[in-house]
């Protein structure tokens, strides 16, 4: 295992190098119209529960309450009934633009079509497997997943035989791309092997990982020495049957979000977490405000992409604080744009 940790702590070194650089030349869109005001705006969430929409959800009502928006938040609560509901209040209250946080319209059956005949912009923060535009959504905002999945998958990825359980919900085209991408990167490798792709909703972890984990070590024991996952919450629930069973070997990576549950267990350098791919969260949630600037602007996406970070210990012990959210550059970038109507 020398070879491996030796990897780990090099590639932690490197990106902590990248992270300092990111954070102190944060560049976005150059141009944009100037804030639009006076709009009245519903942010859908998959799920209050699931950390990175939280934290999108903070940063983009922080961003919009400065354009002097009007924000309402209704939360799925992960059950697609509650989220073709809280879209029909949406459209009920004829609001002038809708963010979709954390899930696709594909979720909603007809109310795409009514949002589009109703000349209502959509955003979305994870709405899609990829950033852009696209047939229903003004623009989603994302990092590219996979160059997350990437990331993920080469922090296992070393000299030594590895089997690997990959977690994903498939309810989410984000959340497959990952898996898939993952699996690919795992396969190509010659002496690694994915063992099970394992497909458990993120709103159903905390009450079903527990068995899940058992099932996994009867299936492959010893073999079963890497996790990766599409999200933390998975991670949040794994630690203690992985302890019952006597598996505090395995390894465990996430490709998205770097909560702050995560982030405190890989600062502690005790977990089993050895890694996690951090969104800029507190970045897209202005982007958000941004991209929906533009539509009621009558302009076109911005186009931009942010970065994801690589999140190890190392990491988090040189910039001495358990948080990716110290960089707060992207808002003075935001804010030039929108300020010949923004007050400071």
């Amino acid at each position: 295992m020398k070879t491996g940790r030796l990897r780990l702590l090099t590639m932690a070194v490197l990106v902590g190098l990248l992270v300092t650089v990111a954070h102190s030349q944060w560049v976005g869109p150059p141009d944009g119209p100037p804030a639009q005001s006076d709009k009245r705006v519903i942010f859908l969430a998959s799920d209050f529960r699931n950390g990175g929409v939280v934290g999108v959800y903070r940063s983009f009502e922080r961003a919009a309450k400065l354009l002097g928006w009007q924000v309402r938040a209704l939360d799925g609560r992960g059950d697609a009934d509650e989220l073709r509901r809280i879209t029909d209040l949406a459209l009920e209250a004829a609001p002038d633009g809708v963010v979709l946080g954390g899930f696709g319209l594909a979720a909603l059956g007809t109310p795409p079509a009514l949002l589009q005949q109703r000349d209502i912009p959509v955003v979305g923060w994870h709405a899609g497997d990829q950033p852009g535009p696209t047939e229903w959504l003004f623009s989603n905002v994302t990092t590219d997943p996979l160059v997350v999945a990437d990331m993920a998958a080469n922090m296992v990825i070393g000299d030594e035989p590895i089997g690997v359980v990959i977690f994903n919900d498939s309810q989410f085209a984000i959340a497959t791309t990952k898996a898939m991408r993952m699996a690919e990167r795992v396969d190509a490798c010659p002496h690694c092997k994915v063992l099970s792709i394992e497909d458990l909703a993120i709103s159903r972890a905390s009450a079903e990982l527990d068995a899940r984990v058992e099932q996994l070590q009867r299936r492959f024991g010893a073999a079963w020495t890497h996790t990766l996952a599409i999200n933390d919450v998975y991670f949040d629930h794994m630690h203690l049957p992985l302890a019952r069973l006597g598996r505090k070997d395995i390894l465990l990576v996430s490709a998205g979000d770097g909560s702050s549950k995560a982030l405190g267990r890989i600062h502690s350098g005790l977990s089993q977490q050895i890694a996690t791919v951090a969104e800029p969260l507190g970045a897209h949630g202005w982007q958000l405000v941004d991209e929906l600037n533009r539509a009621f602007a009558g302009q076109p996406p911005s186009g931009f992409v942010g970065q994801p970070l690589l999140i190890t210990a190392q990491v988090l012990r040189e910039s001495e604080n358990i948080s990716i959210e110290l960089d707060t550059s992207h808002e003075e970038a935001y804010l030039r744009l929108w300020r010949p109507r923004v007050g400071r």
